[in-house]
Protein backbone atom coordinates (compact mmCIF):
# COMPACT_ATOMS: atom_id res chain seq x y z
CA UNK A 1 0.00 0.00 0.00
CA UNK A 2 1.38 3.38 -0.96
CA UNK A 3 0.34 6.58 1.33
CA UNK A 4 0.47 9.52 0.01
CA UNK A 5 0.05 12.90 2.06
CA UNK A 6 -0.87 15.96 0.08
CA UNK A 7 -1.59 19.79 1.21
CA UNK A 8 -5.07 19.65 0.45
CA UNK A 9 -8.03 18.00 -1.29
CA UNK A 10 -7.43 20.25 -4.85
CA UNK A 11 -3.67 18.69 -4.54
CA UNK A 12 -5.49 15.08 -3.58
CA UNK A 13 -7.60 15.53 -7.07
CA UNK A 14 -5.12 16.63 -9.46
CA UNK A 15 -2.96 13.92 -8.33
CA UNK A 16 -5.95 10.92 -8.64
CA UNK A 17 -6.77 12.65 -12.01
CA UNK A 18 -3.36 12.45 -13.63
CA UNK A 19 -3.15 9.19 -12.43
CA UNK A 20 -6.52 8.23 -14.38
CA UNK A 21 -5.47 10.42 -17.32
CA UNK A 22 -2.32 8.24 -17.92
CA UNK A 23 -4.31 5.27 -17.69
CA UNK A 24 -6.92 6.36 -20.13
CA UNK A 25 -3.57 7.40 -22.85
CA UNK A 26 -2.70 3.78 -21.80
CA UNK A 27 -5.81 2.33 -22.30
CA UNK A 28 -8.30 4.34 -23.94
CA UNK A 29 -11.43 1.77 -23.09
CA UNK A 30 -10.58 1.49 -19.52
CA UNK A 31 -13.13 0.94 -17.32
CA UNK A 32 -13.36 3.39 -14.27
CA UNK A 33 -14.98 2.64 -10.81
CA UNK A 34 -16.17 5.82 -9.52
CA UNK A 35 -17.69 6.64 -6.16
CA UNK A 36 -20.20 9.30 -4.98
CA UNK A 37 -20.03 11.72 -1.89
CA UNK A 38 -17.92 15.14 -1.66
CA UNK A 39 -14.77 13.84 -0.86
CA UNK A 40 -14.31 12.64 -4.47
CA UNK A 41 -15.92 16.07 -6.33
CA UNK A 42 -11.57 17.48 -6.92
CA UNK A 43 -11.10 14.67 -8.65
CA UNK A 44 -13.64 14.64 -11.26
CA UNK A 45 -12.94 18.68 -11.55
CA UNK A 46 -9.41 18.19 -12.09
CA UNK A 47 -10.16 15.09 -14.71
CA UNK A 48 -12.96 17.56 -16.52
CA UNK A 49 -10.18 20.57 -16.62
CA UNK A 50 -8.18 17.80 -18.56
CA UNK A 51 -10.71 16.78 -20.86
CA UNK A 52 -11.77 20.17 -21.50
CA UNK A 53 -7.92 21.31 -22.45
CA UNK A 54 -7.48 18.45 -24.59
CA UNK A 55 -5.26 16.75 -22.46
CA UNK A 56 -6.79 13.42 -22.25
CA UNK A 57 -9.56 11.45 -24.70
CA UNK A 58 -12.70 10.05 -22.73
CA UNK A 59 -14.79 9.33 -25.54
CA UNK A 60 -14.01 5.96 -25.18
CA UNK A 61 -14.05 5.02 -21.89
CA UNK A 62 -16.57 3.99 -19.41
CA UNK A 63 -18.19 4.36 -15.97
CA UNK A 64 -18.92 1.65 -13.33
CA UNK A 65 -20.68 2.53 -9.81
CA UNK A 66 -19.25 1.45 -6.62
CA UNK A 67 -22.90 1.46 -4.89
CA UNK A 68 -26.39 2.51 -5.12
CA UNK A 69 -29.43 3.33 -2.51
CA UNK A 70 -32.29 0.62 -2.59
CA UNK A 71 -35.83 1.93 -3.71
CA UNK A 72 -35.01 5.28 -4.58
CA UNK A 73 -36.08 5.53 -8.59
CA UNK A 74 -33.34 6.18 -10.96
CA UNK A 75 -34.64 9.71 -11.11
CA UNK A 76 -34.17 10.77 -8.11
CA UNK A 77 -32.27 13.29 -7.89
CA UNK A 78 -30.03 11.74 -5.01
CA UNK A 79 -29.98 8.24 -6.37
CA UNK A 80 -26.25 7.71 -7.05
CA UNK A 81 -26.59 7.18 -11.00
CA UNK A 82 -28.48 10.74 -10.58
CA UNK A 83 -25.13 11.80 -8.73
CA UNK A 84 -23.01 10.27 -10.96
CA UNK A 85 -24.61 12.14 -14.50
CA UNK A 86 -24.36 15.20 -12.76
CA UNK A 87 -20.87 14.64 -10.99
CA UNK A 88 -19.04 12.67 -13.76
CA UNK A 89 -20.32 11.69 -16.82
CA UNK A 90 -22.10 15.04 -17.81
CA UNK A 91 -18.64 16.91 -17.21
CA UNK A 92 -16.37 15.07 -19.09
CA UNK A 93 -18.78 13.98 -21.53
CA UNK A 94 -19.36 10.57 -21.82
CA UNK A 95 -22.87 8.65 -22.08
CA UNK A 96 -25.17 6.66 -20.34
CA UNK A 97 -24.62 3.98 -22.74
CA UNK A 98 -21.16 3.42 -21.23
CA UNK A 99 -22.30 3.37 -17.58
CA UNK A 100 -22.45 0.20 -15.46
CA UNK A 101 -24.28 0.04 -12.23
CA UNK A 102 -27.06 -1.82 -10.10
CA UNK A 103 -30.52 -1.82 -10.49
CA UNK A 104 -31.63 -0.26 -7.09
CA UNK A 105 -35.35 -0.81 -7.36
CA UNK A 106 -35.43 -4.16 -8.56
CA UNK A 107 -37.74 -6.79 -7.43
CA UNK A 108 -35.21 -9.47 -6.87
CA UNK A 109 -32.29 -7.52 -5.29
CA UNK A 110 -30.30 -10.28 -4.84
CA UNK A 111 -30.58 -11.01 -8.56
CA UNK A 112 -29.79 -7.34 -9.63
CA UNK A 113 -26.28 -8.06 -7.21
CA UNK A 114 -25.05 -10.89 -9.14
CA UNK A 115 -25.96 -9.30 -12.42
CA UNK A 116 -23.83 -6.45 -11.90
CA UNK A 117 -20.86 -8.75 -10.83
CA UNK A 118 -21.02 -10.52 -13.46
CA UNK A 119 -21.49 -7.34 -15.85
CA UNK A 120 -18.33 -5.80 -14.02
CA UNK A 121 -16.54 -8.98 -15.10
CA UNK A 122 -17.92 -9.63 -18.57
CA UNK A 123 -16.68 -5.97 -19.13
CA UNK A 124 -13.09 -7.04 -18.60
CA UNK A 125 -13.12 -6.07 -14.85
CA UNK A 126 -12.31 -2.62 -13.32
CA UNK A 127 -9.19 -1.35 -14.08
CA UNK A 128 -8.96 1.95 -11.81
CA UNK A 129 -11.31 1.87 -8.35
CA UNK A 130 -11.88 5.23 -6.67
CA UNK A 131 -12.75 4.80 -3.02
CA UNK A 132 -14.18 7.43 -0.56
CA UNK A 133 -14.00 6.14 3.54
CA UNK A 134 -16.48 6.55 6.17
CA UNK A 135 -16.03 7.54 9.91
CA UNK A 136 -16.39 4.16 10.59
CA UNK A 137 -13.64 2.72 7.93
CA UNK A 138 -16.57 1.44 5.86
CA UNK A 139 -16.03 1.51 1.93
CA UNK A 140 -18.86 1.40 -0.36
CA UNK A 141 -20.97 0.39 1.60
CA UNK A 142 -19.13 -2.47 3.60
CA UNK A 143 -20.17 -1.30 7.04
CA UNK A 144 -17.99 -2.49 10.11
CA UNK A 145 -17.84 -6.84 10.48
CA UNK A 146 -18.43 -7.00 6.96
CA UNK A 147 -16.87 -10.44 5.62
CA UNK A 148 -13.78 -9.54 3.92
CA UNK A 149 -14.63 -12.26 0.66
CA UNK A 150 -17.80 -10.75 0.25
CA UNK A 151 -19.57 -9.84 -3.39
CA UNK A 152 -22.01 -7.73 -4.20
CA UNK A 153 -24.93 -7.73 -2.18
CA UNK A 154 -27.60 -5.60 -0.30
CA UNK A 155 -26.65 -4.19 3.00
CA UNK A 156 -28.31 -2.42 6.01
CA UNK A 157 -26.37 0.97 6.80
CA UNK A 158 -25.38 1.68 10.09
CA UNK A 159 -27.00 5.04 12.22
CA UNK A 160 -24.26 6.54 11.94
CA UNK A 161 -23.98 6.91 8.36
CA UNK A 162 -27.47 7.71 7.83
CA UNK A 163 -26.44 10.28 9.68
CA UNK A 164 -23.26 11.09 7.63
CA UNK A 165 -26.09 10.87 4.66
CA UNK A 166 -28.36 13.14 5.88
CA UNK A 167 -26.64 16.35 4.56
CA UNK A 168 -27.62 15.19 1.29
CA UNK A 169 -31.27 14.88 1.74
CA UNK A 170 -32.17 18.04 3.29
CA UNK A 171 -30.74 17.06 6.52
CA UNK A 172 -33.52 14.71 7.16
CA UNK A 173 -32.39 11.43 7.95
CA UNK A 174 -35.59 10.08 7.58
CA UNK A 175 -35.43 10.55 4.21
CA UNK A 176 -32.10 8.63 3.80
CA UNK A 177 -33.05 4.93 3.04
CA UNK A 178 -31.81 1.89 5.10
CA UNK A 179 -30.84 -0.10 2.21
CA UNK A 180 -28.25 -0.16 -0.30
CA UNK A 181 -26.51 -2.69 -3.26
CA UNK A 182 -22.96 -1.87 -2.76
CA UNK A 183 -20.07 -3.92 -4.45
CA UNK A 184 -18.62 -6.11 -1.74
CA UNK A 185 -15.05 -6.15 -0.33
CA UNK A 186 -14.03 -8.95 -2.36
CA UNK A 187 -15.56 -7.43 -5.67
CA UNK A 188 -13.94 -4.23 -4.85
CA UNK A 189 -10.45 -5.91 -4.62
CA UNK A 190 -10.83 -7.27 -7.97
CA UNK A 191 -10.18 -3.94 -9.40
CA UNK A 192 -6.65 -3.62 -10.96
CA UNK A 193 -5.71 -0.09 -9.07
CA UNK A 194 -7.69 0.73 -5.86
CA UNK A 195 -7.29 4.17 -4.82
CA UNK A 196 -8.99 6.05 -1.64
CA UNK A 197 -8.84 9.56 -0.88
CA UNK A 198 -10.08 10.41 2.39
CA UNK A 199 -9.83 14.25 3.29
CA UNK A 200 -9.98 16.33 6.80
CA UNK A 201 -9.58 15.78 10.59
CA UNK A 202 -12.84 13.15 10.73
CA UNK A 203 -11.31 10.98 8.96
CA UNK A 204 -8.15 10.93 10.83
CA UNK A 205 -9.17 7.94 13.00
CA UNK A 206 -10.54 5.30 9.99
CA UNK A 207 -7.37 6.33 8.04
CA UNK A 208 -5.04 5.33 10.95
CA UNK A 209 -6.83 1.98 11.31
CA UNK A 210 -7.26 1.37 7.80
CA UNK A 211 -2.95 1.99 6.92
CA UNK A 212 -1.47 0.96 10.45
CA UNK A 213 -3.92 -0.96 11.66
CA UNK A 214 -4.71 -4.95 11.57
CA UNK A 215 -6.20 -6.11 8.60
CA UNK A 216 -10.04 -6.84 10.21
CA UNK A 217 -13.47 -7.10 9.35
CA UNK A 218 -14.45 -4.42 12.11
CA UNK A 219 -12.44 -1.25 9.38
CA UNK A 220 -13.35 -2.58 6.03
CA UNK A 221 -10.64 -0.24 4.31
CA UNK A 222 -8.03 -2.34 6.11
CA UNK A 223 -9.00 -4.97 3.37
CA UNK A 224 -6.87 -2.78 0.99
CA UNK A 225 -3.50 -3.53 2.79
CA UNK A 226 -3.96 -7.12 0.96
CA UNK A 227 -4.34 -5.29 -2.67
CA UNK A 228 -1.04 -5.74 -4.65
CA UNK A 229 -2.00 -2.21 -5.95
CA UNK A 230 -3.53 0.10 -3.12
CA UNK A 231 -2.73 3.85 -2.92
CA UNK A 232 -4.19 5.88 -0.09
CA UNK A 233 -4.33 9.61 -0.58
CA UNK A 234 -4.71 12.29 2.18
CA UNK A 235 -4.67 15.66 3.08
CA UNK A 236 -3.12 16.77 6.15
CA UNK A 237 -6.33 16.03 8.71
CA UNK A 238 -6.63 12.96 7.09
CA UNK A 239 -3.15 12.15 8.14
CA UNK A 240 -3.19 13.63 11.61
CA UNK A 241 -3.07 9.96 13.42
CA UNK A 242 -0.60 8.85 11.16
CA UNK A 243 2.24 7.19 12.93
CA UNK A 244 4.52 6.82 10.27
CA UNK A 245 3.72 10.19 8.32
CA UNK A 246 7.53 11.13 8.06
CA UNK A 247 8.08 7.94 6.11
CA UNK A 248 5.25 8.04 3.72
CA UNK A 249 6.66 11.48 2.74
CA UNK A 250 9.69 10.43 2.30
CA UNK A 251 9.18 7.75 0.01
CA UNK A 252 6.86 9.47 -1.91
CA UNK A 253 9.16 12.39 -2.25
CA UNK A 254 12.02 9.94 -3.53
CA UNK A 255 10.20 7.92 -5.35
CA UNK A 256 11.27 7.36 -9.40
CA UNK A 257 9.44 10.11 -11.45
CA UNK A 258 8.04 7.37 -13.87
CA UNK A 259 6.66 5.36 -11.62
CA UNK A 260 3.57 7.37 -11.06
CA UNK A 261 1.17 6.08 -8.28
Amino acid sequence: MEVVIVPDAKAGGELIAGAMAQLLLDKPTALLGVATGSTPLPIYQALAAQVAAGAVDVSRARIAQLDEYVGLPAEHPESYRSVLRREVLEPLGIGMDAFFGPDGTAEDVRGACEAYDRALAEAGGVDLQLLGIGTDGHIGFNEPCSSLASRTRIKTLTEQTRVDNARFFDGDIGQVPHHVITQGIGTILEARHLVLLATGEGKADAVAATVEGPVAAVCPASALQLHAHATVVVDEGAAAKLKHADYFRHTFVNKPAWQGI
